[in-house]
């Protein structure tokens, strides 16, 4: 096997949105690299109708890889938020916290951007640029002093100073790594679908507080919104295996009638909540970013926006590597993204962690002093600020993406491996 054809600058394994991102960031800054994307499936724009909520700071990133245009065309501007609390049979929604949506005049904190139209712009964007193998199975890795090398199923082998674990929760090559995880089970279930309401939403997205979990309606174009529902395991099950007939009323009474009578468009679907967090973001010459690195609960709506966040900081580290002609997979270069991601994402988790346990229960003195709470934050306006700017990802000091700045673009392309 000619191996001038099967050596690489960098790998990734996994072709979700992060995986990709983290391929056109690479490519689109580090001009000459060779990087291959693998995945255990063909490379296609899924058929998928959920959206994902894209905080500022990540829109940003998408601006400076020059795909926001065309994701921006069928995305909705989250204008506003308002949270309520509520315990099980209330028929009011009182509502304690109201967030007006802008980090800067014009300038929403997040917008919901549909999973297929996101993935399509990337896959779009990378053409060309990275060498796909899909559909793949990895088999094995092994790693020497300068490389790592990726068996696959079928016989082939790749190898690069630099592997990128982008492959999801149930990351194949973290466990071959021998990273292990910190892992709580919740419980509860996701249901997700897309419903049409009477009423306008006027880009208000609304989180419920209630005893079983939180009940988030997102704004998409139209008289449209997502919906992320938390329940319990039992009771999500028993929900999703309704009628859709059946179900929209139920789901209209939990959101209080908040945007008239409801219908729902979508499949309605469920997966299991749980917070993990790998022990290590690194190994030796493998990096884990998204949900093979972190899973949070989705009462934030920060999982996807954490992933993304990691791509602006593995891509800086790397590419300022690449810049100085220095080994983009050594022990400091990996250990240089793991300190700048790893307490945002810490951090992250903690919180809604704690989120969900204060609010995902019916206890009275637990409802007045977190009712309490929520009211003192509303009457605070610099605290409310602040909040909605780490929201957005937009504090500074972090990486120059997040800014909407490039990284580099005078990467020689005589320093990567692929051409010693």
């Amino acid at each position: 096997m000619d191996q001038s054809k099967t050596s690489y600058d960098i790998i990734i394994v996994g072709g979700g949105p992060v995986g990709l991102t983290m391929a056109l960031a690479l490519t689109r800054f580090a001009g000459g690299i060779r990087v291959a994307l693998v995945d255990r499936r063909p490379m296609a724009v899924p058929q998928d109708s959920r959206a994902s909520a894209i905080a500022a700071g990540v829109r940003r990133v998408f601006e400076a890889l020059g795909v926001w245009p065309e994701m921006a065309a069928s995305a909705q501007p989250v204008l506003a938020m308002k949270i309520t609390d509520s315990g099980e049979g209330d028929i009011a929604r009182p509502l304690f916290l109201n967030f007006q949506g802008e980090v800067a005049p014009g300038e929403p904190f997040a917008h919901m951007v549909p999973n297929g139209v996101m993935t399509g712009a990337l896959l779009k964007a990378v053409e060309g640029r990275i060498e796909v193998i899909a559909p793949a199975e990895i088999a094995g890795l092994s790693v020497t002093a300068s490389r790592a090398r990726l068996s696959l199923k079928d016989g082939r082998s790749l190898a690069a100073p630099l592997i990128i674990a982008a492959d999801g929760a149930q990351s194949t090559l973290r466990t071959m790594a021998g990273i292990t995880v910190i892992s709580h089970d919740y419980a509860q279930s996701g249901i997700v679908t897309t419903i049409g309401h009477e009423f306008e939403h006027e880009g208000v997205a609304y989180e419920h507080f209630r005893p079983a979990g939180p009940f988030a309606s997102l704004p998409l174009p139209g008289r449209r919104s997502s919906l992320v529902w938390t329940e319990r395991r039992k009771d999500a099950a028993r929900l999703t295996a309704m009628d859709k007939a059946d179900l929209a009323p139920i789901i209209e009474a939990v959101m209080g009638s908040t945007l008239g009578t409801v219908a729902i468009e979508e499949r309605v679907q469920s997966f299991p909540l749980k917070m993990q967090l790998a022990r290590s973001f690194v190994a030796p010459r493998l990096a884990l970013i998204g949900d093979a690195a972190h899973v949070i609960h989705p009462i934030a709506g920060q999982g996807l926006n954490l992933g993304l966040k990691d791509v602006a900081a593995l891509a800086e580290a790397v590419i300022d590597a690449m810049r100085l002609g220095l080994d983009h997979g050594a022990d400091d270069v990996l250990a240089r993204y793991q300190r700048w991601r790893r307490f945002d994402t810490t951090t992250m988790a903690v919180v809604t962690d704690g989120m969900n346990r204060l609010f995902s229960n019916d206890v009275a003195p637990v409802r007045a002093l977190r009712d309490f709470g929520l009211s003192a934050v509303d009457r605070a306006g610099p605290v409310k600020d602040a909040m909605i700017r780490i929201a957005a990802g937009v504090t500074p000091g972090g990486p120059r993406l997040l800014s909407g700045q490039a990284i580099s673009t005078d990467v020689d392309a005589g320093c990567c491996a692929v051409h010693n």
